[in-house]
C-alpha cells in the first residue's frame, strides 16, 4: 500500500520510512512541498501524512490541493498543537492531527485506524435528500433550494454522518467517532457543539428553531424525522 510522507526534517522521515516499510506499507519521503505536489499529481497513494511547516510552503496549502483532487487520506505531523492550527487542519479535510514528539507506534495506529475507517465505507449513492437540502456526495456539495451552501470540509463530514442517520438519534460520541479518530488529542464535546452551530447557521431557515438537525436533548443529534 502506497503512502505520501511529507517531512523537511531527514532524520524524522527516516524514523517513520523505516517503522512503515516494516509495516508493509510502500512509503514515497518528500522534503519539501514542491516534490510533494509532483508525487501526488503522478501517483496514487492510499494516505498523505503532512508537516505543517516545509521549507518552500506548507502542508494547509498541500492538503487543499488534495482534497480538490479527491478524497485521500490526510494526517498532519507537526510540531504546531495550537488550537487555530487543530482547526484549520479539520476544516481543510484532515482525518487526524498528530503533534512532536511523537511515539512511532502511536501515528502506526493512526494511520490504521483512518485506513480502516476509509476501508469499511460501503459504496452510498451519490445524492442524499434532507429536507429542504440536497447533498452530492460524488461533488462533496450540498444544496438548498437548488444554491449552493459553501461548507467547510469538516462541516460537511459532520452533516454527510448525520444525513447518511437520518431519523436516528446519534449521541455526541457517536458523532465525534464518526467524524475524527477518538484518540486524537482535538477531540472535545465543546469543538462539536462549536460546529452544530455553525452548520445549523447555514442550513437552517432559521437556526433559532432548528428543523434539519434537532437536539436530542441528554442524548445527541438527529436529523431529519
Amino acid at each position: 500500500m502506497d503512502l505520501l510522507l511529507v517531512e523537511d526534517d531527514k532524520t524524522i522521515a527516516m524514523g517513520i520510512e523505516y517503522a512503515l516499510k516494516q509495516e508493509g506499507f510502500t512509503p514515497l519521503v518528500c522534503h519539501t512541498a514542491a516534490a510533494a505536489q509532483e508525487a501526488i499529481k503522478s501517483r496514487k497513494f492510499a494516505l498523505i501524512i503532512l508537516d505543517i511547516a516545509l521549507p518552500d510552503g506548507d502542508g494547509f496549502a498541500l492538503c487543499r490541493a488534495i482534497r480538490e483532487a479527491g478524497d485521500t487520506p490526510v494526517i498532519f505531523l507537526t510540531a504546531r498543537d495550537e488550537e487555530v492550527n487543530v482547526v484549520m487542519g479539520l476544516d481543510l479535510g484532515a482525518d487526524d492531527y498528530i503533534t512532536k514528539p511523537f511515539r512511532v507506534r502511536e501515528l502506526l495506529s493512526r494511520i490504521k485506524s483512518v485506513l480502516r475507517r476509509y476501508q469499511a465505507q460501503p459504496q452510498q449513492k451519490q445524492e442524499i435528500t434532507l429536507g429542504p437540502l440536497l447533498i452530492n456526495t460524488a461533488e462533496a456539495r450540498v444544496y438548498r433550494h437548488h444554491e449552493e451552501i459553501p461548507l467547510t470540509a469538516l462541516e460537511y463530514r459532520l452533516l454527510l454522518i448525520l444525513a447518511r442517520n437520518r431519523g436516528r438519534v446519534l449521541t455526541r460520541n457517536q458523532i465525534l467517532e464518526g467524524i475524527w479518530d477518538v484518540a486524537g488529542n482535538f477531540v472535545n464535546d465543546n469543538t462539536l457543539t462549536v460546529y452544530i452551530k455553525r452548520l445549523r447557521e447555514k442550513i437552517e431557515e432559521d437556526p433559532a428553531r432548528p428543523q434539519i438537525i434537532k437536539t436530542v436533548r441528554g442524548y445527541g443529534y438527529k436529523a431529519g424525522d
